[in-house]
């Protein structure tokens, strides 16, 4: 005899979410615009050229060589008190960076509070071998005789 033929569940399909709160959507990136603020307050307070508040580079204190972050710190300072031909020498790169990472923060704000999306960083990876290559670039031309303006 046949066993008794038992249909197959069907799969039920998956619901969408349910609306998040417009307060629940803002507070990710407004926590990270007040991380981001109380940040440049402290390094806009208390000097990185002054030695004894933040630690060297390891690797400038092994090597005598500068990373690409070198001089971070002394560009986040100029760059909060509004010097930004100072902190673009200090690290033309972290300048940048500043600026892009403003961008993508006001964009996320924007979006949290029309109820869209976060927005996502999705770029081909020939594109982030590029941002490597730069950003190595920069750090081998800094420690050259030729490159020393982009040094701190």
């Amino acid at each position: 005899m046949d066993a008794p033929h038992t249909p197959c569940p069907v799969p039920e399909r998956p619901s969408a979410p349910p609306p998040v709160s417009r307060a629940r959507a803002l507070a990710a990136p407004v926590l990270t615009l007040a991380g981001t603020v109380a940040a440049f307050t402290y390094v806009g307070t208390v000097d990185p050229n002054r030695p004894g508040h933040y630690p060297v580079c390891p690797l400038l204190r092994l090597t005598g060589i500068l990373c690409p972050g070198c001089g971070g710190l002394r560009s986040a300072h100029a760059f909060a008190h509004g010097d930004l031909a100072t902190a673009l020498g200090d690290n033309a790169v972290a300048v940048l960076g500043y600026f892009l990472f403003a961008a993508f923060l006001a964009l996320w704000l924007v979006r949290a509070a029309r109820g869209g999306p976060p927005p996502r960083i999705t770029l081909k990876p020939v594109y982030w071998w590029g941002v490597g290559a730069v950003v190595l670039t920069f750090a081998v031309v800094r420690n050259l005789p030729f490159g020393s303006a982009l040094a701190p």
